[in-house]
């Protein structure tokens, strides 16, 4: 920081070369401080209702829905996965990634201050000062003190804009995050309902096989009074086995689906212990889809390819920006001196003001480049947009028609059963009067057993139907999208 200069020559200086950029700045073309942001237009017609539900607007989606099935115990491992989930604690550490990346993105709309110490020592050589003798050398100390700061005028918004794109992004892993944990939660509800299936089911075959020990005990003693063959009693034997070796498989299943279940609540198997019961000890919530508008305010997956989308279109502003000349101003304070004594003396005061202007002028097409690439990513992400919401109201009324068909197949399977009943009674009665034959009585025996073991497989499937709903409707509500366009649909068709 060592000056030659006079007192006041400095700052005239930093003045002068400060107004030539300020006046270099003034003659350019400023269409760069207009640039126009491209906010989001999905160009897709919302419709005013789902042709599987009523015109009618949905009561806002409580957080802990898994609870309004009628289990405690389905709650408190919707709880457990929320917490020691991998994939949602991965997501949450994404969150934080983006969010630190906001920070260090929007320091550049300050400026940076840093402050410096030094002291130097230097000899130079009598031969170097002078040509003939005497040869006197000559050595300084320099001893310094500073502050130094930068700062970039952000006349184009490119700063701003980056700032403002990295923040969206930060709000697009919140949503992402969003997105896993609602996909966790349905995975966990799921599985637990698949594991109280499997426990039905095998309650229903080991109940079918002590049935068939019973017909089989029956056809033994009409065996041994000689109104049944040993044909008859080999027929129902195998009926018996057969039911048998259904028991194995549905334990295979139920066992698995634990340990399925483990790895969603972030544990070990042997550490995860699951009571299960019965799923006709539940019971199907009441789902509203409410109006297709208010799913887009909803779905958190529509929520980030929302936010992707705008964080784009600030991309493209800073591509355009990078065509305008950066200008910075730099300045630095401190004090200077040959001896230590005098360093923090006024006279060794010092300064220095400059002002920088850089224009590209040729760089073989890289600019447009990557203004092209960054408007090309915008296009991808607005189909991408487009499509999510295409997803959100097909995925609702695909939910909306299962949870209807398969509350339906309950009902009439329910009835099924209930008529196999009859039958099987009717035939066992004539069994015991010996007016019937075997063949007629397995064909009925074997009806009822899958009727049985159908209605709890119908069952099973009505309640992951209704958690499939749960899931498309966005399960708890997230923060609405910022995007106008939705905001004003959902005015339209609430107002």
């Amino acid at each position: 920081m060592k000056s030659r200069s006079g007192p006041g020559r400095p700052r005239a200086l930093s003045c002068s070369l400060i107004a030539l950029c300020l006046s270099s700045i003034a003659g350019l073309s400023l269409g760069g401080c207009s640039v126009d942001r491209e906010a989001p237009q999905a160009n897709i017609d919302t419709p005013s209702r789902f042709q599987a539900g009523g015109a009618h607007e949905a009561r806002k989606t409580p957080d802990d829905w898994p609870s309004r099935f009628g289990s405690k115990e389905l709650g408190a491992l919707v709880i457990q996965a929320r917490e020691q989930n991998l994939d949602i604690l991965t997501a949450v550490a994404r969150i934080e990634q983006a969010e630190a990346q906001a920070r260090v993105t929007s320091a550049a709309l300050y400026p940076t201050l840093a402050a410096g110490a030094g002291a130097s020592a230097s000899r130079t050589p009598g031969v170097a000062r002078s040509v003939s003798p005497p040869y006197a050398g000559l050595s300084e100390n320099l001893y310094g003190l500073n502050l130094n700061a930068t700062y970039e005028l952000d006349f184009w918004g490119k700063n701003r804009d980056n700032t403002d794109s990295a923040r969206l992004l930060a709000r697009a892993s919140r949503f992402d995050r969003d997105v896993i944990a609602l996909s966790t939660t349905a995975s966990v509800v799921n599985s637990y309902f698949q594991i109280l299936a499997a426990q039905d089911r095998l309650r229903v075959a080991q109940k079918n096989v002590a049935t068939a020990e019973k017909v089989l005990a029956a056809i033994r003693g009409r065996v041994e009074v000689g109104t049944a063959t040993s044909l008859d009693e080999a027929q129902q034997a195998t009926i018996v086995a057969q039911q048998r070796a259904n028991v194995p498989p549905l334990e295979q299943t139920e066992l698995q689906t634990r340990n399925i279940l483990a790895v969603l609540l972030g544990r070990t198997p042997e550490s995860t212990h699951v009571k299960g019961g019965s799923l006709e000890r539940l019971n199907i919530p009441a789902v509203a889809a409410g109006l297709p508008s208010q799913l887009l305010l909803r779905r958190p997956d529509v929520g980030e390819a929302e936010e992707r989308l705008v964080a784009q279109g600030l991309e493209i502003n800073v591509a355009r920006a990078a065509f305008y000349p950066d200008v910075t101003l730099t300045g630095a304070f401190g004090v200077e001196s040959m001896l230590l004594k005098s360093l923090l003396s006024p006279q060794a005061a010092a300064f220095s003001l400059a002002g920088n202007l850089a224009q590209p002028i040729f760089n073989g097409g890289a600019l447009q480049g990557q203004l092209d690439l960054q408007k090309s990513i915008y296009k991808e992400l607005l189909v991408d947009y487009r499509k999510q919401i295409l997803t959100a109201f097909s995925d609702v009324e695909n939910g909306l028609i299962g949870l209807d068909k398969t509350g339906r197949q309950v009902e009439l399977q329910r009835q099924a059963v209930v008529q196999a009943q009859k039958a099987y009674d009717v035939a066992l009665g004539r069994l015991q009067e010996g007016t019937i034959d075997i063949v007629t009585l397995a064909t009925i025996e074997t009806t009822l057993f899958q009727a049985e073991d159908l209605l709890v497989q119908v069952r099973s499937a009505h309640f992951q139907a209704a958690t499939t709903l749960y899931q498309a409707l966005g399960g708890g509500w997230t923060q609405p999208p910022h995007n106008p366009e939705i905001q004003a649909a959902v005015a339209n068709q609430t107002g």
